[in-house]
């Protein structure tokens, strides 16, 4: 009969090996590092027990969790539509500079969130866009574009301070009418041109005809003076040269008739 030699176990082979693992995972996992320009805070079941700057720091493995955050200046694009004073519809792209302090990541995390751009920050954003674009005809917002910016720079910084959230900085990059608008302003442009066309062919006409009354006037003033100029002395001081001329042209013979109370010629030898 075989002899079936019984297969001892060892447990050190197992148990070592596992233990070895757990070991190097909860030595990996006591630490944690915060890069450059991040913040974060240490959740210990869900309660905040620390926040922590740039470096590297403890944490209990696989009790303690971490969430981090940026505090470098973020820029997000908001798309939102508002009605303006004229009931127009006016899409708007809006694109916001913010950040938060570090000293802040506590009270951010705790009232905020993680996710305080979504939850906070657009949905302010869209209220006072609407708010501020009512203000304003639909034609009125591309040349005002500049205040309208700046109008919502003012407010959001004011109300996002509260919620300590720093905003440097907004643009409006784009703005968006309906076509029946965009066809009514072009519209409008054509008669403008049309009118102001219109006007300068006025204006130049009436340039023109006050031309030529000035024309008119001076030459009626300069026959006035010519007429005011010629006087009896003239009309004799003529006649004397007429006669002078009539000498030259004299042939030597008398007259046969005279004209008018025209005196003879008598030349003297």
């Amino acid at each position: 009969m075989r002899n079936i030699t019984p297969v001892t176990w060892n447990w050190k082979q197992f148990v070592l090996p596992v233990v070895i693992f757990l070991a190097a995972v909860c030595a990996l996992g006591s630490y944690f590092t915060v890069s450059a320009g991040n913040v974060a805070v240490k959740l210990r079941f869900g309660k905040i027990v620390g926040a922590y700057s740039e470096g590297l720091h403890f944490k209990l493995p696989l009790i303690d969790s971490i969430e981090k955050f940026s505090v470098r200046i973020r820029k997000d694009s908001f798309n939102t539509e508002a009605f303006s004073k004229d009931l127009q519809t006016v899409g708007l792209t809006l694109a916001i500079n913010h950040r938060i302090l570090p000293d802040t990541i506590e009270s951010i995390y705790r009232n905020l969130g993680p996710e305080y751009t979504s939850t906070v920050l657009k949905p302010m954003v869209e209220e006072w866009t609407k708010a501020v674009i009512a203000k304003y005809s639909a034609d009125s917002l591309i040349s005002n574009r500049v205040q309208v910016a700046k109008e919502l720079d003012e407010i959001l910084k004011s109300k996002m301070a509260e919620k300590q959230v720093i905003v440097s900085d907004i643009a409006i990059t784009n703005f968006e009418f309906s076509p029946q608008f965009l066809k009514a302003v072009e519209e409008k442009q054509i008669a403008e041109q049309e009118a102001k066309r219109a006007t300068n062919l006025v204006e130049k006409v009436k340039k023109e005809a006050e031309q030529k009354i000035l024309q008119a006037e001076a030459e009626a003033k300069s026959l006035r003076l010519q007429r005011e100029v010629v006087s009896d002395n003239l009309i004799k001081l003529r006649q004397v040269e007429a006669q002078l001329k009539a000498i030259e042209k004299w042939d030597g013979r008398m007259p046969t008739y005279m004209a008018g109370d025209q005196m003879p010629l008598v030349m003297a030898k």
